[in-house]
């Protein structure tokens, strides 16, 4: 048999709903198997009757035993950088931070010949960078699983936390009272379909919200500046017609679609949560004045929802680090906002990524999915043919 392909990961819109959904039931998984390892150890001894009482702990799954993990960080970061090494250890790995002053990439070897030679010593490489092209690069050569863990195009580890905060959160949604606690662990709780809405600027968060939530049954609202730069790029709209869903400026009936329009008060009309990021990304900086002026009006308040006519129960999401100017502390601190449960899941589905990605290989592209369910397929018929 061929060896297999590598599979390499750079958007949720590399995977389809049924491996997204998988992401998000193991993620669920690991966390409730690993939780009772980091919970404070007890130091009284307990008698015999409370031991027989006691459910022996799960281990979380060791697939990345004597395994090393290349953090490949071109940037700052906090959630990204402290979930993945404490996701490893869990995992039973190790995880390796390189900075961009700590290795040669791109200042005395090439990005092709950098991947194979941390391909060659790690069993995986977790990249966040500047430009789309550069994991793109790292991803034609490496011989080992590349993730991206931030580009100037995709951030698809945040949304994926995002989704299951949404799924914790469930009952905020319905009549339904949240789930009593269970000794067993539970699959997920299912989520209703949900308007979901986008103030703010078109950057890598929302293009992997793009991808991802019409396809799994929600609605997306999106409010940016009239300007061009900050409207939907077109490498990225291309992968979201790709996939079937359209962006416009009517209001779509039903899920699938992504109304887009320059005024916030139209964009969280009926929504059940708004979410907002910076409006001045790492390397903007330059540019902080004019875009400060190009966002008066955006900052998400418990007014502007009001007047657009979000939900009543409408809840609050944010990536972090939050800035004064996008989201009031009233509406952050209160008792809308998600972000501490959102930043919190950044650690478990980066696990359940580094488990099934690296660990195991079983996340394979979409399109690499569909070629090898159709081979599979062509083999079981000419095995049938031959009998």
């Amino acid at each position: 048999m061929p060896a297999p392909r590598v599979p390499h990961i750079m958007t949720l819109a590399d995977l389809t709903v049924p491996q997204i959904n998988k992401v998000i039931t193991h993620a669920h998984y690991q966390r409730a198997t690993s939780l009772p390892w980091l919970a404070p150890a007890t130091r009284l001894s307990k008698d015999a009757d409370d031991k027989k009482k006691e459910q022996p702990k799960r281990m979380p799954s060791q697939s990345l035993f004597n395994k090393s993990i290349a953090l490949l960080f071109n940037k700052r970061s906090t959630r990204t950088r402290v979930s993945a090494e404490t996701a490893s250890v869990l995992l039973g790995g190790r995880a390796l931070f390189l900075g961009r002053e700590d290795i040669q990439l791109g200042v005395n070897e090439t990005v092709r010949d950098s991947a194979r030679v941390i391909g060659g010593f790690c069993q995986g490489i977790f990249a966040r960078v500047g430009e789309q092209a550069e994991i793109d690069e790292l991803a034609q050569y490496s011989p080992v699983p590349v993730l991206n863990a931030l580009s100037d195009l995709w951030h698809p580890t945040q949304i994926l936390a995002d989704i299951l905060t949404l799924h914790d959160h469930a009952h905020l949604f319905t009549d339904s009272p949240p789930p009593p606690p269970s000794k067993r662990i539970n699959p997920p709780a299912p989520l209703p379909p949900l308007t979901i809405a986008w103030v703010g600027d078109s950057n890598n968060i929302l293009h992997d919200m793009l991808v991802s939530y019409p396809r799994l049954g929600h609605k997306l609202r999106v409010a940016t500046p009239g300007k061009e730069e900050y409207q939907c790029p077109r490498l990225v709209r291309e992968r979201v017609e790709g996939l079937g869903i359209e962006i416009g400026k009517e209001e779509g009936k039903g899920p699938g679609q992504i109304f887009w329009t320059e005024d916030p008060r139209e964009a969280v009309k009926g929504a059940d949560v708004v979410v907002t990021d910076t409006w001045v990304s790492m390397g903007q900086e330059e540019q902080k004045a004019q875009r400060l002026r190009d966002f008066a009006g955006y900052q998400v308040t418990e007014a502007l929802c009001r007047e657009g006519g979000a939900k009543d129960n409408w809840k609050f999401m944010h990536c972090l680090p939050r800035k004064g100017e996008e989201v009031d502390d009233e509406v952050f601190y209160g008792p809308r906002s998600l972000v501490f449960p959102e930043s919190d899941n950044r650690k478990w589905t980066i696990m359940a990524l580094f488990d099934l990605l690296f660990g195991k290989w079983e996340l394979h592209p979409e399109q690499l999915y569909k070629l090898e369910k159709k081979m599979a397929s062509k083999s079981e018929s000419t095995t049938e043919d031959s009998q």
